[in-house]
């Protein structure tokens, strides 16, 4: 049974059954035409339920500081439903706009204005890069462009961010960012902040690293194989076995003075609910891990989806395949299925009550590690607090705040002593 949650209609156990949360068919065009709201958020083009979430994703992630409404309605405004082209060129006006305004108002001293322009313009160029294809010669100088802005703004950070390569294979390094909480202590808590299938490191900064930061756990966030930076300059493809690069991510946190190596955790979103919760199979030094999103198998999740799918260019480019039948077997080692009995820290599963990966996908991963005596934690968002889409991208904030309270409880942090001894700081 798990933990009581009071809400709409009541007292109920959120890891019981629950009839108004069902399973999300995101490839359903839904019989209202015109854009509207949707249990899972703002569905902007009904016909391109693909492109309509991924837009959610960018609307969500204003209220985190990446972007403006206006400007995102603005630019979907303008784009074509359905036109690839129009999604990159409308997404790449509002980010260039907000890059060069950043750059007039850092020369000017205006610090705070240039490093909200530099973050919108990291989420935007991101959002630009999103639906390139991984040849395309525009792919990777639209990244570079978004890491450009993520630096200027972790720059400006008090304590500065730092931009890090962690040692992984011979000349080829995971990409990340330190960023240390702005609260006094000789070391603190650490989150490994990552991402999934198509997530990256400058995006934690909305779905995990902010609210940890608040909340007194310093972050490192990263692109591990497959992703990111790691993916795009040094072709790392993704691996089963995703202990291994956290594990060196923690042989690099242990060697810093401003580390509490007793208390790191690790945070995966979507795909990387998975690699979370297998680095916290077999790592143990973590403290805690968290599936934001979580997924059971996933070669049961994708293993009948065709190359038409809509994410199947980006699971081509992550596994390493030609083909979607070729990464068909390449997905099967990812299971959870005869591992997650071996965690021995406690374990957080956070889940959109209407999220693509199926709110079954979660209960069986959570079923499972109760089962076999992991201290685990089920949390599934309903429609009516908002948050039920996948990695509650329709509301990046509560997600945020589920899991950074639940680490922070976990890590014996007083946040009401925490606030009384905050420096100045930009989060």
């Amino acid at each position: 049974m798990g933990r009581p949650v009071n809400g709409e209609g009541g007292v109920r156990f959120m890891a019981e059954a629950n009839p108004d949360i069902s399973e999300n068919a995101i490839e359903l065009i839904t019989a209202d035409r015109g854009p509207h709201y949707e249990p899972f958020g703002w569905h902007h083009w009904p016909e391109h339920p693909w492109l309509s979430y991924q837009f959610r994703r960018g609307l969500g992630e204003t209220q985190e500081g990446g972007g403006s409404v206006s400007e995102v309605m603005q630019a979907g405004s303008r784009m074509i439903p359905g036109d690839l082209e129009s999604w990159h060129r409308e997404w790449m006006r509002i980010a260039d706009r907000n890059w060069k305004r950043g750059l007039t108002e850092e020369a000017s001293g205006h610090i705070r204005t240039a490093t909200n322009c530099f973050l919108r313009a990291a989420d935007y160029y991101r959002q630009a890069e999103f639906h390139l294809e991984p040849d395309d010669a525009r792919r990777l100088p639209t990244f570079e462009k978004m890491e450009a802005c993520s630096h200027k703004f972790i720059s400006y950070l008090n304590p500065p961010g730092e931009v890090v390569e962690i040692p992984y294979e011979p000349g080829k390094p995971i990409c990340g960012y330190f960023i240390r909480a702005p609260f006094p202590g000789d070391r603190l808590p650490v989150l490994i902040c990552m991402g999934g299938l198509d997530s990256i490191k400058d995006e934690m900064w909305f779905m995990q690293a902010h609210g940890c930061l608040r909340r007194g756990i310093s972050v490192l966030m990263i692109d591990g194989p497959g992703q990111g930076g790691t993916l795009r300059r040094h072709k790392v493809v993704t691996r089963p076995d995703s202990e291994v690069p956290i594990g060196k991510c923690i042989d690099w946190l242990e060697k810093r003075a401003d580390v509490d190596s007793r208390r790191i955790a690790v945070c995966g979103s979507s795909l990387g609910g998975y690699y979370a919760a297998r680095a916290g199979c077999y790592e143990p030094r973590l403290a805690a891990a968290i599936s934001h999103g979580a997924i059971w198998s996933v070669h049961d999740m994708w293993g009948t989806k065709g190359d038409d799918f809509g994410l199947a260019m980006h699971i081509r480019w992550v596994f390493g395949a030609r083909s979607m039948r070729e990464a068909h077997e390449l997905m099967k080692p990812f299971t959870l299925k005869g591992h997650l009995e071996n965690m021995r820290c406690p374990y957080l599963v956070l889940h959109g009550g209407h999220d693509v990966l199926t709110v079954t996908a979660a209960r069986k991963t959570y079923d499972y590690a109760k089962a076999h005596g992991v201290d685990a934690t089920l949390r599934v968002l309903d429609p009516w607090e908002t948050g039920a889409e996948h990695c509650q991208h329709d509301n990046p904030t509560i997600g945020q705040e589920v899991l950074a309270d639940w680490l922070a409880d976990r890590f014996g942090i007083d946040q009401r002593a925490l606030l009384k001894t905050s420096i100045n700081s930009l989060i």
